[in-house]
């Protein structure tokens, strides 16, 4: 099976690694060529545009940065859609929007290919180690197709319905992370500012009722001084704005989300750390400042 991936940035290169090193041949195009050298290094096979990576890959995945990102790998003289063929999939897992995913779905179904909603949590360890959450919406045929490229790059994939709602899915993870990231930013800052040993602080809640996914993975990143982006503040605050959006389609008030949503857009307007690592969070505290 021939698999194209467009979009080799830090989660996208940790995918096509993984798809390689699974012995898939693997087509790649990105905006900026000079992004994918390592992955073409590796034995990725380069790609002029979306539309002759459709021509010549069985599937095509797209992980790329915001909404019109997408739209753009998709529609237009040299999109996906110019080159796809009847019976292709492609999947997104792009973290977008559940309009735009079921847009895609029906100008895919029109030309008689599939298109399926999958984006993903796991952060650039994640992708690198292979043990990505895929949440999926589309066709359960397309999705029980893929399954064995689901298993090079996730630890588990879950398909929650038609069209968009692996998006929505996607939306209900980035409500929790983002709550998850300002707690530990406020747990880590009150630490030092009672004068604990941090990093002990850290091993003992991690043992208890407080262990989370980012004081694990993200809080040795903040005492190592390491703000290097694993997801970037930018694209972060893009979906947390998607997911108040869909709450106020749904009717729904999100308190802490829109909270969060200000502090990382404080952070990235004020600070200038639209293109730091999540975790730069804890730098609003003036123990971490």
């Amino acid at each position: 099976m021939k698999i194209g991936v467009i979009g080799t940035g830090v989660m996208g290169s940790g995918i096509i690694n993984n798809l390689l090193q699974a012995n898939y041949d693997v087509f790649v195009y990105n905006r900026t060529k000079a992004h994918a050298q390592a992955v073409i290094d590796h034995g990725a096979v380069w790609q002029d545009s979306p539309r002759q990576i459709a021509s010549v890959a069985d599937v095509v995945i797209t992980m790329v940065g915001y909404p019109k990102d997408v739209a753009s790998q998709y529609y237009g003289e040299t999109g996906i859609f110019a080159g796809t063929h009847a019976g292709q999939i492609v999947v997104d897992m792009t973290t977008s929007t559940p309009t735009l995913a079921q847009e895609l779905a029906e100008a895919g179904a029109k030309q008689g290919m599939t298109v399926l909603d999958a984006p993903v949590s796991g952060g650039d360890t994640g992708a690198k180690n292979g043990t990505l959450t895929v949440m999926v919406g589309g066709e359960k045929a397309a999705f029980d197709e893929l399954q064995p490229i689901f298993k090079v790059i996730a630890k588990d994939t879950t398909l929650f319905g038609g069209a968009g709602r692996g998006q929505h899915a996607k939306m209900a993870n980035q409500i929790m992370v983002a709550g998850t990231m300002l707690g530990m930013a406020e747990t880590m800052s009150y630490a030092r500012a009672a004068e604990l040993d941090v990093n002990q602080v850290l091993q003992t809640l991690g043992g208890g009722a407080a262990q989370n996914w980012s004081l694990d993975n993200y809080g040795p990143r903040i005492l190592a001084d390491d703000y290097a982006a694993g997801f970037y503040v930018k694209h972060f605050i893009k979906d947390l704005r998607i997911a108040l959006d869909e709450a106020a389609k749904l009717q729904i008030d999100l308190p802490m989300t829109a909270l969060a949503e200000q502090m990382y857009t404080k952070l990235a307007d004020e600070n200038k750390l639209a293109d730091a690592g999540t975790q730069a969070i804890v730098k609003l505290w003036s123990q971490f400042a």
